[in-house]
């Protein structure tokens, strides 16, 4: 079932992100507003496009969440295998499983080194500038 359901998922985020459907989308909006007159503007004529809306926005919130998810998941196989096929440290593998003060301890971390190899690279710049 899960399998059907992200193919399902993908296939439809695929296409509610392509013109047509926006156009399409656009097009129903234009054809609701345009029946205003002809149905006097009414309360039904008023659920009609605010329960469309909301029960399209509802699915839609499940089907591009999966999507989500796995691109997200897909991206993080990736660069962990980056990780482990590199000098990089093995330790950044798995950390967005970490919670948040973990993170953000890692993240000040590398901060820092950023700033020591900046600080490095200017320095090198100023001794290549004062020998030419």
């Amino acid at each position: 079932m899960s399998n059907v359901f992200s193919k399902f998922a993908t296939s439809i985020a695929g296409m509610s992100g392509k013109p047509g459907a926006f156009v399409l989308a656009v097009t129903l909006v234009l054809v609701w507003a345009i029946s205003g007159p002809f149905f006097g503007y009414s309360e039904t004529w008023q659920l009609v496009i605010n329960t469309s809306t909301t029960v399209i926005t509802f699915l839609m919130v499940f089907v591009l969440q999966n999507s989500q998810n796995r691109d997200g998941k897909a991206l993080q196989a990736k660069l962990d295998e980056l990780i482990l096929t590199s000098q990089a440290q093995n330790k950044f593998v798995g950390i967005e499983k970490l919670d948040e003060e973990s993170l953000r301890e890692m993240s000040r971390t590398l901060a820092e080194k950023a700033e020591c190899v900046e600080d490095v690279a200017d320095e090198k710049t100023k001794r290549g500038q004062a020998s030419a």
